[in-house]
């Protein structure tokens, strides 16, 4: 079993970064090993500036499953249309209410690979219709439910027995029990809803340039 978990790319993501990132799916990460992947990981390394902020990004990255291009058009969305406010806490805003996130989110998918998994299977609806794009951004009043082959999934299933996070988020309404729980957004997702730590100053000074 040491060998699988070990073994296993998701796990030495989150062991680069030293932290465990619930996006990725199965807790563990760094149980073992609290230290970087490779021969010299448990090494003490002067880590420059630039390394500290490119980690910190690379958390979203990994956490949300998105692609460098992504993020920095949500960086340069959000530097666009904050309106006053600071840009990352509205770009954080926008990446919660990503679905796939959101049904991870909900506690609906181990993860949020497996949750764009459904998405992408036609299984998640909104408002009543099939939605299969997991970039789809969940609006405040949207309404969120499965189909009836979604509720039937074992992912489904076992994130209802054994959820991956502890608890869901206050801008959600929960109805329904397992075999078909619903959900709505009943407000827009806080920063501080991130389920780990980061630090959002570092992410702005790493995209400070980028317009």
């Amino acid at each position: 079993m040491a060998k699988a978990t070990t073994g296993n790319p998701r796990f030495k993501i989150q062991r680069a970064l030293g932290i465990e990132l619930p996006g990725l799916g199965k807790a563990g990460a760094l149980e073992r090993r609290p230290y970087g992947p490779g021969v010299h990981g448990n090494k003490r390394k002067k880590i420059s500036d630039y390394a500290v902020r490119l980690k910190e990004k690379q958390k979203l990255v990994y956490h949300y499953g998105l692609r460098e291009k992504q993020l920095v058009k949500y960086v340069k969305f959000s530097k666009r249309h904050s309106a006053g406010k600071p840009w990352m806490e509205y770009m954080i805003t926008n990446l919660e209410r990503r679905l796939n996130n959101v049904i991870f989110r909900l506690n609906w998918a181990p993860s949020i690979p497996s949750a764009s998994q459904m998405v992408a299977h036609g299984q998640v609806k909104v408002n009543g219709k099939v939605v299969d794009k997991s970039s789809f951004v969940v609006k405040v009043g949207d309404k969120i439910e499965l189909t009836e082959k979604g509720y039937k999934n074992q992912n489904y299933k076992r994130s209802c027995e054994t959820p991956r996070l502890p608890s869901i988020p206050a801008c959600y309404k929960i109805d329904g029990n397992d075999d078909a729980k619903k959900a709505e957004m009943i407000a827009f997702p806080m920063p501080e809803d991130i389920p780990f730590e980061y630090n959002g100053q570092l992410v702005v000074e790493h995209y400070w340039k980028v317009k």
